[in-house]
């Protein structure tokens, strides 16, 4: 049977070492949002269910913690090889459930794996210090200790890439992990755990609980055994979560909304801010956090930018993933098709004018064309919202201040771009944006070696690069007496 058959076909998670179903037998249908068909069913999992497997962590970390680095590293690096060679089914499985082009979904698979490979390598210098003491008796060390179960939520829009971006930095330095895949895309998820399996991963130590994300969320918020929650999602849910989770004062990291501005001045390389461009809003259909969200263009070039763009934007191609010259594929479910249209609507009615697309595509469907308004004020929908959508809306400035103004009138702070050839602009200006990641005449900047994350309303902690590995530790100072 397929890999991909296999998953599918199974209707059971993941918890300590075994596939279960529900207690209730309940299943949730998984449907592929390019032909709405029925993939396959997962359990309906609740909090009893994700009570055992918080268990299950709990019960595996003293042994998992006092394996030396080298031990998890070894482990998480056959994990890693396992992920690559099965890059062709996870990435068919990944297009299946999500839409994405199976190119988009193959880079995922890659990107992730990456991060499995970067963290099992960067586990093994988890350091500590010794520091300096004030007294000659006595000695100061500080060590990073893992922080325990972490409850991992992850989005759809990612399904294999946020996992190994967060499983593997708290796998590497001691923490087991219970992971709770969103209901669209849980197949990715489950690939994952049984690769893990395959990998030795030992029992408890990598779970997956599909089913209801509020009781699900509930039980990982709230329980005291667990230690850490990692969350990618909307903003509304995270300060929810951030809510709970301060019953028992659990470290948290979220990795939120976002509306990122992409600034291009009169003396940028106008191709190279066009391929950016598409890069940044169509990939994933605009389904990203960092995609850009707003274009902001200087004054001089505006209508030239505008009919390049445009053309540029006209000559993608929607269609199934699977399909071969697919350039994006569906929006993941009606409910997003319907924010675009929203959005859409609310722009025209307001003045913005629409140059191509600002319908539902003719595949039918979740199928959106990819689309592009111009004029854009502050007071529309799409400025002020995240899209999550092949939506481009373009606006004009005419200074710096007023870009920089622009740019960061938004309650979210993730990413944003900037083209320009004058190297002191774009210090002036990546200085200036108060946004998380900083992209300066490249669109494409997330990488394993970097810390990602935004601040405001787009939430805290980094992931990726050692600072990602830092949040999923502990500080313990010791002292060291009787020494004199």
């Amino acid at each position: 049977m397929d890999f991909a058959d296999m998953i599918m076909g199974r209707s059971t998670c993941y918890i300590n070492g075994d596939w279960v179903i529900a207690d209730s037998g309940r299943t949730m249908d998984v449907e592929n949002p390019s032909s709405l068909e029925v993939l396959g069913q997962v359990p309906d999992c609740g909090g009893e269910e994700t009570s055992r497997a918080i268990e299950a962590a709990c019960a595996a970390w003293q042994n998992w913690r006092q394996r030396t680095a080298l031990e998890r590293c070894s482990l998480i690096m056959d994990f890693y090889g396992l992920v690559l060679d099965h890059e062709d089914e996870l990435a068919r499985l990944m297009t299946l459930e999500q839409g994405k082009p199976l190119g988009e979904s193959r880079k995922e698979i890659r990107s992730g794996a990456e991060y499995l490979r970067w963290f099992a390598e960067e586990g093994r210098r988890a350091y500590g210090k010794i520091i300096p003491s004030p007294w000659r008796e006595k000695r100061i060390l500080v060590s990073r200790e893992p922080v325990g179960v972490v409850g991992i939520i992850t989005p759809w829009n990612f399904p294999a890439g946020m996992i190994c971006r967060k499983a593997g930095p708290a796998l590497a330095v001691g923490c087991p992990v219970v992971i709770k895949p969103a209901s669209q895309t849980p197949f990715s998820a489950l690939a994952l755990a049984e690769l893990s399996q395959q990998a030795r991963i030992p029992k408890g130590v990598f779970n997956v609980v599909t089913g209801s994300p509020v009781k699900i969320g509930a039980e990982l918020t709230s329980n005291p055994k667990v230690r850490k929650v990692s969350f990618t999602g909307s903003t509304r849910v995270g300060k929810k979560l951030l809510q709970q989770c301060s019953g028992t004062v659990k470290k948290i990291s979220l990795e939120l909304g976002g509306n990122a501005p992409f600034l291009i001045f009169e003396d940028a390389d106008l191709e190279l801010a066009i391929e950016g461009s598409i890069k940044s809003k169509f990939r994933n259909a605009g389904q990203t956090c960092i995609c850009a969200n707003r274009f902001l263009v200087q004054a001089e070039i505006y209508d030239v930018f505008l009919a390049k763009f445009s053309k540029a934007v006209s000559k993608l191609q929607p269609g199934d993933g699977l399909n071969e010259g697919s350039d994006l594929g569906p929006l993941i479910d009606e409910a997003a098709v319907s924010h675009v249209e929203n959005q859409v609507a609310d722009a025209v009615q307001r003045g913005g004018r629409l140059l191509i697309g600002g319908q539902r595509h003719s595949l039918g469907g979740n199928f959106y064309q990819p689309t592009v308004i111009a004029d854009i004020r502050p007071k529309m929908l799409l400025f002020k919202e995240e899209t999550f959508g092949p939506l481009a809306p373009v606006v004009k400035f005419e200074t710096e201040d007023q870009a920089i103004a622009m740019a960061n009138n938004t309650e979210y702070g993730l990413a944003g771009y900037v083209y320009t050839r004058d190297l002191g602009r774009a210090w002036r200006i990546s200085e200036a944006l108060e946004f998380g990641l900083v992209g300066v005449n490249d669109s494409l900047i997330s990488t394993c070696e970097a810390p990602f994350g935004g601040i405001k309303e787009s939430g805290f902690g980094r992931e990726g690069s050692c600072y990602g590995l830092e949040d999923y530790t502990v500080l313990k100072y010791t002292c060291m007496a009787g020494m004199g």
